[in-house]
């Protein structure tokens, strides 16, 4: 048993320097192959991490295509935009400029708002007059037949013919027989006849003449256009009695529409300039000389009154005219101004997302703001930000998505917390990038469920969007535009944190896509541009109807086929009879109902 061993023992020695050998051929020349090794040891210990330049929420341990726009994946660690701090959010360069991200250095202005106004031309109400009859009888001749006809101070523009002034003349005849005699009875006959405003002239041609006149002159007091003929050939008149409304236009009125959030920025004294549809290329200039104490509780508005010199006479009564009012606030020489598009607002908080920039690259980090009076497109900063600090101007909802993803302060998340990227490396569902039109609850296929205190919120604003399609409908463009002003007020009061989780995302878009198509309404001029605004607002209030169904009553949509230039377009209703909004009057039936939601 022991030789045996031995021999077993050398069998396998041999057999094991051979096989080296062998390997040794084989493997021998490869002098790259340790080397390899410890290459392919390097990457397993730290693994290349794969992500999206417009998604950073992505997370891959191998390269690919994003799961939610198709753009080719990065790797993590050649990101030039890693951060140093962590509660900011990277963007490379590709992601901003997918994002439309753009950014501005925030500077000191004096505060200037642009309020803009709209009126009307009307009389100057100082200036109309009530031309009487001095003589009570009949009238037997107009000299002026119409309406808008000019007359002069003087001008004869109608005659009477009246039994009390021949009687007049009568007694006055016989009192100049006994002039001498009795003075003081041919004295007041002449008295009589000159409180029916006859000349002494007139009277002394009557006296040299003998001869009793039957018909009189009606003479105008004033120059200026009749606005107003109350008269007709063969009516009795009383003395005293109005014939006609005559206007001076050499000086007018243009009263403006001042809707009750304005009113704290306009004065008595401010300049405004205005222009007018109608007298294309001018523009005109004065000074506000009057504004209404009261509200119309109606309109919700005040008048502000100008006064204007109208020699030319270019400015017709009616006109519509358009203002700007650069308001100006007291005691703020040099304030923070930021544009409106900076600012993301809660109703609770406001935030800004300022840039920050290093050798590794760019990122943005969320800071709170208090904010001042807004001044037209822009907001006065009380506090919270530095001039010459640079922040996010335009595609801040990008910034603050990607916040949120990636688990650092936002919005409506301001401590930051657990990146909302599940369990599955990043990979997004494709139910979560669509549209606001598509979006529904996932679980049950329902519309997005939302409070009740949001239902409520949303009230108004359906009140307002079906008063716009009903005075569309009765062809009232200044009333849908005032309503319009209404509606982005009452959008403007909704406190977004009464949308929570998946809605309020949803809501932000709705409500900004609203707030940017009502904005312009008040500016336009004719009922065919407020028609296509309703139209593109109808779109969105159908989507939201669609995601939140958050209206009390049943709403029916309705299609009219030649609307929008015979493309089609839709709009909502609480009542299933067909009224065209896009038509009015012209067709006022035209349309179906497309579907109920109940």
């Amino acid at each position: 048993m022991g030789t045996i061993d031995k021999k077993t023992v050398v069998i396998a020695a041999a057999t094991l320097v051979v096989g080296l050998l062998i390997g040794w051929f084989i493997f021998g020349g490869q002098k790259n192959t340790p080397k390899d090794e410890h290459q392919h040891t390097t990457q397993i210990a730290g693994e290349t991490i794969w992500t999206c330049s417009m998604h950073p929420q992505i997370r891959k341990n191998e390269p690919g295509d994003c799961p939610i726009c198709g753009m080719d994946l990065i790797p993590l660690e050649n990101d030039q935009n890693s951060e140093i701090d962590p509660m900011a959010i990277a963007m490379s360069p590709t992601a901003m400029q997918l994002a439309n991200v753009s950014t501005a250095l925030v500077g000191k202005m004096k505060p200037v708002k642009q309020v803009r106004l709209n009126g009307k031309v009307q009389v100057d109400e100082r200036l109309v007059y009530s031309q009487s009859s001095h003589i009570p009888g009949r009238v037997e001749k107009l000299m002026v037949n119409f309406t808008g006809e000019f007359v002069n101070k003087g001008q004869t523009i109608a005659s009477v013919y009246s039994p009390e002034l021949v009687m007049a003349q009568e007694e006055l005849f016989e009192a100049q027989k006994i002039m001498e005699t009795q003075p003081q009875l041919f004295n007041a006959a002449k008295e009589k006849l000159k409180n029916w405003k006859l000349s002494d002239n007139k009277i002394e041609g009557i006296l040299k003449n003998g001869k009793i006149l039957e018909e009189f002159p009606i003479q105008a007091d004033v120059s200026g256009y009749v606005t107003k003929k109350i008269i007709n050939l063969g009516d009795y008149v009383r003395k005293g009695q109005t014939l006609y409304e005559i206007a001076n236009l050499s000086k007018v009125w243009v009263l403006f529409d001042v809707y009750e959030s304005d009113i704290s920025w306009i004065k008595k004294g401010d300049n405004i300039t205005f222009t007018i549809s109608s007298l294309p290329g001018e523009s005109f200039e004065a000074s506000i000389t009057y504004l209404d104490p009261v509200i119309d509780p109606k309109t919700r508005v005040a008048k502000a009154r100008i006064e204007y010199n109208n020699t030319t006479e270019k400015l017709k009564p009616e006109m519509f005219v358009s203002g700007v009012v650069e308001a100006k606030l007291t005691n703020k020489s040099n304030s923070l101004v930021v544009p409106k598009t900076a600012v993301m607002w809660t109703g609770k908080r406001s935030v800004v997302y300022v840039k920050n920039t290093n050798a590794k690259g760019v990122s943005f980090i969320m800071r709170d703001v208090t904010l001042g009076a807004a001044l037209g497109d822009s907001y006065i900063i009380k506090e919270g930000l530095e001039e010459g600090e640079e922040i996010a101007v335009n595609g801040t909802f990008s910034i603050d998505a990607a916040a949120q993803l990636a688990g650092k302060p936002s919005m409506m998340n301001p401590e930051g917390g657990v990146a909302m990227t599940g369990h599955n490396h990043g990979e997004t569902k494709m139910e979560d990038t669509k549209t606001p039109a598509m979006q529904k609850d996932v679980k049950t296929n329902n519309p997005i469920s939302i409070s009740k205190e949001a239902k409520k919120a949303l009230q108004p604003v359906y009140a307002d969007y079906l008063k716009l399609k009903d005075f569309l409908t009765a062809d009232s463009v200044e009333d849908a535009k005032k309503v319009a002003v209404s509606m982005q007020d009452n959008l403007a009061k909704i406190n977004m944190s009464i949308f929570t989780g998946e809605s309020h995302t949803v809501w932000m878009k709705f409500s900004s896509n609203l707030k940017n198509t009502l904005q312009h309404i008040p500016h336009l001029l004719s009922i065919e541009e407020v028609r296509e605004k309703f139209r593109q607002i109808s779109i969105i209030m159908i989507e939201m109807t669609n995601t939140f169904n958050p209206f009390d009553k049943t709403l029916y949509i309705q299609y009219c086929p030649m609307a929008d230039n015979d493309k089609g377009a839709d709009w909502l209703s609480s009542e299933k009879e067909i009224k065209n909004p896009y038509f009015g009057k012209s067709m006022l039936k035209c349309g179906e109902v497309t579907k109920e939601i109940k």
